[in-house]
């Protein structure tokens, strides 16, 4: 073997070792998100979430650490929650080389749902419903949008974040299907939640849901005694909520429906898992 061969053959493998070594590091905003960046991403890729474990998303204050985590990063894939109207725009500002990568691009958005209408399923005007990682079949395109920016950063890495891919896609056609199974022939197709978080999920399985609140404001008491009234006729008997908002109202319109409150996570790190524990538990309550 000659010397220029031994010498490209000793370049390749130390680019390929300080590629394992040197991990992607990229931003994201919620613990679902890393998920799905790391899966496609997989050793290569490190994501650093901005919105910890029981934070509210609307609310999140990023630290000066989390900032200066990101400041070799050249990704950041947001997914239009409320802090990042705020914090990106300053973000960017102090980190110019970091490109934002929106996954709702190419969605089908739907507006939030606002609490009572004459059918028990209003809908805000304007806004967006942000919540689009809740329905398996949207994350499928957002993959696909993840897997390009790796790529676009990464092309030497490309069949390795292709397969990944591949094999995520795989496994939300997996739940998709199971959600759909589970979810199938249910009488009772309206649920009641605090905090609008399912609409994307409900829209995916052809369900409803009733919030009890809306734009992160707790609702007055003729609100409260209509979604009452509105539980009452639609027989419902659980009220979903999240740890990263107040049970006080869910608490009492289940007092007065002689019902329970049950407690779902919509940011949970582990995705497939929690999601196949949310379409179990709405299996057992849509009777």
């Amino acid at each position: 073997m000659s010397l220029s061969r031994r010498i490209l053959i000793f370049c390749l493998v130390l680019c390929a070792g300080l590629a394992r070594a040197e991990p992607l590091t990229v931003g994201v905003s919620l613990l679902p998100m890393q998920t799905f960046v790391e899966r496609i991403g997989g050793e290569h890729v490190r994501a650093v979430v901005l919105v910890p474990p029981g934070k509210s998303p609307a609310s999140y204050e990023p630290t000066p650490k989390q900032m200066q985590a990101l400041a070799a990063a050249p990704l950041y894939f947001r997914i239009g929650v409320p802090f990042e109207k705020a914090w990106l725009p300053r973000l960017q500002q102090a980190l110019p080389g970091l490109r934002l990568i929106d996954l709702r691009d190419g969605l089908p958005l739907r507006p939030i749902d606002l609490p009572g209408s004459h059918d028990g399923h209003a809908h805000g005007k304007g806004e967006a419903d942000p919540h689009t990682w809740l329905a398996p079949p949207l994350v499928m395109r957002m993959a696909d949008r993840i897997r390009d920016a790796l790529i676009a950063v990464r092309p030497e890495l490309r069949a390795d974040f292709e397969r990944n891919h591949a094999r995520f896609v795989s496994e939300l056609q997996a739940l998709d299907g199971e959600l759909r199974q589970r979810l199938a022939g249910k009488q009772q197709r309206h649920f009641m939640v605090f905090h609008p978080s399912w609409g994307y999920f409900a829209d995916a399985y052809g369900l409803t849901q009733i919030p009890i609140e809306a734009g992160w404001k707790e609702p007055g008491p003729q609100t409260l005694a209509r979604l009452i009234d509105e539980a009452k006729r639609r027989q419902i008997r659980v009220i979903f909520v999240q740890q990263q908002f107040s049970r006080r109202e869910a608490e009492t319109v289940a007092s007065a429906i002689g019902g329970e409150v049950l407690a779902v996570d919509p940011l949970a790190p582990d995705y497939l898992a929690n999601l196949r524990r949310v379409g179990e538990t709405f299996a057992r309550v849509l009777q």
